[in-house]
């Protein structure tokens, strides 16, 4: 049974030949079975055959791994531990709220991708004047630096349970640790998605095994999963990093490229079916990442509000974090356990390194049409990821880091219009999605998905405006400074989305997709998808204006 699985495998992997029609820059078509043209098939790049089947999903398998990663890398543990502990399951519904609108999410980049042959960052260079373009890279750079924070400070976390290594010592090891793994990318982009498969099983296995054996009530697990529900301004405090260290802004970005390593046949069916598979696909791998992250949760919650704890245990679940998490599960279920969420956290921080990498990589390359090597890329973002870190970690020790992973989670949640109103707005428009532009069901969903995203974003703010002021001790002046400056930034916060929102879309370049309904008429007038540079997860090539028309 599993044989020809595994073969069918293989042939995906090496690339095999497939009988297929490919469309000709001159206007042309040919069909070449059992034969590749080496001039129009780049190396290395994952062919897709020209054919209906239920295989074509291994074809398809890979890049959902890589986007899952950002669902479950350290800042998510440190969340979600912490809401476990201070409110035992009474946010998993927001675990599972958020699961399901980053599914819908990360299929419309992927189809974004697949349909216009361009990623997300690409699209905004095209799209935007100067100015704006570049304060939205700006903020995809710092969303990249924000989510690389928590992968430095949780695998210095998991290197000083294991080893013992100091924070700040594991801090630096860390920041290098990335050059050696990004040589994977020279053995294909399949080995590194195996390899990111295998560490994703691997947090997967190690929290499932903490759940046996602390065993929690299944009734209130489902009871916090369906009954939405926020007692304070803390579990809003909360809610918010849960969902900011859940749904990225880079991951956009990162998910529209990534689905450009496959060169998918240009016909209506193809396409379709590549959308759809690609939408399977994320959706088993982001399953697993709710299960992982409800697994977390409901550890922390059952042990952190079990009715024989000591006062050691209780003073460790009032300031949980993700070192305080390895010593208390230690003492409550023994030290295997504790070595198994080490295992967990520092296969999560290593593999959130590799993705958060190439995410700046593509960001850099589309918003400016600039190219890094890999290494010098990683060493730019790290250095700024590891400046904070190491400052944090000398200075205020793991509870330091601990809150630093809050205030950037919280960073990913307040930039996300900022990437997701792109997104939105490209996907919904048919000059540049043609008949693959979202239906209105999808539009009028993703858009009441955004609006209550930025609408919990903005109640923070002015909810933590206004408790700051109350409780300060400058004189009136100063709260009258405060307060203007805070009621400046709010609204240029709204008066930048709304620009993104209300703004014209210019028109769309030339569509590699096909607008027409049926396969196969209209593909002579096509050009094939070049992208083997993303195939290779190497840097991609650069593009003038003019190659995104």
């Amino acid at each position: 049974m599993l044989v020809p699985l595994i073969k069918e495998w293989s042939d995906f992997d090496s690339g095999a030949s497939v009988s297929k029609q490919i469309p000709m820059a001159s206007g042309s078509s040919r069909t070449c079975p059992n034969e590749t043209l080496d001039d129009e098939i780049d190396k290395g790049q994952i062919l897709v055959p020209d054919k209906k089947s239920w295989k074509n999903l291994f074809a398809y398998m890979g890049p959902g791994f890589l986007v899952s990663i950002a669902y479950i890398d350290p800042g998510n543990f440190q969340a979600d531990l912490q809401s476990g502990a201070e409110y035992k399951y009474g946010l998993l519904w927001i675990i599972l709220v958020a699961s399901c609108s980053a599914l819908l999410i990360q299929s419309l980049a992927a189809n974004l991708g697949v349909v216009t042959g361009n990623h997300l960052a690409e699209h905004c260079r095209k799209e935007y004047p100067r100015i704006p373009n570049y304060l939205l890279w700006l903020l995809a750079e710092i969303s990249v630096i924000a989510s690389d924070i928590p992968e430095v400070i949780g695998t210095s976390f998991a290197l000083n349970m294991l080893f013992g290594i100091h924070l700040w010592c594991g801090v630096l090891i860390t920041g290098f640790s990335t050059l050696f793994l990004l040589l994977l990318h020279q053995y294909g982009v399949r080995k590194l998605e195996a390899l990111i498969a295998f560490l994703v099983l691997t947090i997967a296995c190690c929290f499932l095994a903490e759940m046996k054996y602390v065993k929690p009530d299944a009734s209130e697990v489902l009871h916090g999963l369906f009954i939405p529900q926020l007692k304070g301004s803390g579990a809003t405090k909360l809610a918010i990093s849960l969902l900011g260290a859940m749904v990225m802004p880079h991951n956009l970005f990162l998910h529209s490229a990534l689905v450009l390593s496959r060169k998918i046949p240009r016909s209506v069916t193809s396409i379709k079916e590549a959308c759809k598979l690609y939408l399977i696909e994320s959706g088993f791998a982001l399953a697993i990442a709710f299960l992982i992250n409800v697994s977390v949760i409901s550890v922390s919650g059952a042990v952190c509000h079990s009715s024989n704890r000591t006062l050691d245990e209780i003073k460790s679940c009032q300031n949980l974090d993700l070192n305080e998490a390895s010593f208390l599960l230690k003492n409550v279920l023994g030290k295997w356990s504790s070595k198994l969420f080490a295992i967990a956290l520092l296969a999560s921080g290593m593999s959130s390194t590799i993705t958060g990498t190439y995410a700046g990589q593509y960001v850099m390359q589309g918003f400016l049409n600039l190219r890094l090597k890999p290494w010098i890329r990683n060493m730019l973002t790290r250095s700024l990821a590891i400046i904070p870190s190491l400052i944090v970690a000398i200075c205020g020790g793991s509870s330091g880091a601990g809150n630093l992973i809050i205030v950037a989670s919280m960073i990913l949640s307040f930039e996300l219009p900022f990437a997701l109103v792109p997104l939105l707005k490209f996907t919904s428009c048919e000059t540049k999605m043609g008949i693959y532009a979202n239906s209105k069901t999808v539009s009028a969903t993703t858009w009441v998905i955004g609006s209550l995203i930025m609408g919990i974003n903005i109640y923070y703010l002015a909810e933590a405006l206004v408790s700051s002021l109350r409780h300060t001790d400058m004189k009136t002046v100063g709260i009258v400074f405060c307060g203007g400056l805070g009621f400046v930034g709010m609204a240029a916060y709204l008066s930048s989305i709304g620009y993104l929102i209300f703004r014209r879309n210019k028109n769309g370049p030339q569509l590699i997709a096909l607008t027409n309904s049926e396969p196969g008429e209209g593909e002579a007038n096509l050009n094939s998808l070049p992208r083997g540079d993303l195939a290779n997860m190497q840097l991609p090539k650069s593009t003038s204006d003019n190659d995104l028309n």
